[in-house]
């Protein structure tokens, strides 16, 4: 759901997917979110339902933004932004407090990826992935070529990994 209250759905899969933005800046109309759209973008072209990105202050409202979205159905949450070492960036922890268990493998291969892209500072992200009851929850950082790098790593396993969530033996398509 956007900030102002739409609720408007893409896509045609079952699955049902959440956009989350943290940002104090974006969320306070210093300058407009330019992430969020470029991940409900990819998420619709996958076939996932997605409304437009919710646009939250880091912290708190990001804990409440996931919750929210995963207790509501979504059984994939995407995040951006707050996973740097800035004193506000708070996403990681209000995620971490929300998880079941942790999928380290997701956010090392983003870090991974974005080194491998030519961008060191990519270490700097503190991005966490893990479950909460059937939703797979991802921090995504929140510069426009994070977001792309961690989208790239995404593409390959984000149906199965939301899938294998519920026991699913969803095909990999590796046979």
């Amino acid at each position: 759901m956007s900030a102002d209250g739409d609720r408007t759905l893409h896509g045609s899969r079952g699955l049902t997917a959440a956009v989350v933005v943290a940002s104090n800046r974006a969320a306070a109309g210093v300058y407009a979110d330019e992430t969020g759209p470029l991940i409900v973008a990819w998420l619709t072209e996958r076939g996932f339902r997605v409304a437009d990105a919710v646009v939250v202050p880091d912290g708190d409202p990001v804990a409440e933004a996931i919750r929210t979205a995963a207790d509501g159905g979504a059984r994939l949450v995407l995040t951006t932004g707050g996973t740097g070492l800035t004193p506000t960036d708070r996403t990681p922890e209000a995620t971490l407090g929300l998880l079941d268990f942790e999928v380290p493998g997701i956010a090392e291969a983003i870090r991974a990826y974005g080194v491998d892209q030519g961008v060191p500072s990519a270490v700097l992200s503190r991005g966490v992935a893990g479950v909460r009851g059937t939703c797979l929850v991802v921090n995504l950082p929140g510069s426009r070529g994070g977001v792309k790098d961690g989208l790239a790593v995404l593409d390959p396993i984000v149906v199965h990994a939301v899938e294998q969530v519920v026991g699913s033996d969803h095909d990999r398509g590796d046979s």
